[in-house]
């Protein structure tokens, strides 16, 4: 188990220094989110939701500052908080397809997913974006084929912040949820995981507000991907 560090009503609270805590038998099973941890989506996100607000509600600036607060969650259920026309998510989604090709992933993201990968941790996504487009985007970056399953909002339920995400990724990973880590970049992220039982990564290396995230008590912060692999067991 991780480390944690408890208040007196035994919540998880992150260690003081931000660094990873010590895993006792190392944890064995990963679920991530995508934007923000695995990728950086952030630019084409910004232009295909200005075109969507223009083509659809077309007066004004496009509102991506209170967008951006949402982030982790299923774009249908932003645009109903924001009280935005559902009818933006048929431009938006045409226009982060055609931009998909602007997409990167994180720097060091790659090698550490190659050596998960190498030592059989079994590994998921679960991601606000819709299942098949974020299938489409990982295959694009070659990704795709390191995961057990990618997970969208559009295949439970309940999207983030409820827990039913993590919990079909514990499904399919055949992992127990006490030997499981959820990494993400948004406070939807961090609740889903506590809903799921499920410890909580905190990812920083997108540049976000760490402040949100720390107050949703992370079981542990993470400032450069390579810190995950402290957290993992060695294979035997």
């Amino acid at each position: 188990m991780l480390d944690r560090h408890s208040d007196d009503d035994g919540a998880a609270e992150p260690t003081a220094d931000g660094a990873a805590p010590r895993v006792e038998g190392g944890l064995r099973a990963v679920v991530f989110d995508l934007d923000g941890v695995l990728v950086d989506s952030f630019e084409v996100m910004r232009e295909a939701f200005s075109v969507a607000y223009a083509e659809v509600v077309g007066v004004g600036e496009a509102p991506f500052a209170e967008y951006n607060r949402h982030l982790g969650r299923y774009f249908p259920d932003i645009m109903r908080i924001m009280g935005l026309p559902p009818e933006m998510e048929e431009p938006f989604v045409r226009e982060s397809r055609r931009l998909a090709s602007r997409v990167q992933v994180f720097p060091g993201i790659a090698e550490l997913l190659e050596s998960l990968h190498r030592r059989k941790v079994p590994m998921a996504v679960a991601t606000g974006k819709a299942g098949d487009r974020a299938r489409a985007l990982l295959a694009g970056l070659g990704l795709l084929d390191l995961f057990e399953v990618v997970i969208g909002s559009d295949e439970v339920p309940r999207p983030k912040p409820a827990p039913d995400m993590v919990r079909l990724a514990l499904s399919a990973l055949g992992a127990p949820a006490g030997q499981t880590v959820m990494v993400g970049d948004a406070v939807t992220d961090l609740h889903s995981a506590h809903g799921a039982g499920v410890y909580a990564a905190a990812a920083l290396w997108a540049g976000v507000d760490p402040e949100p995230l720390l107050g949703a008590r992370p079981d542990v912060v993470l400032r450069h991907p390579a810190e995950l692999l402290e957290l993992v067991a060695t294979p035997v």
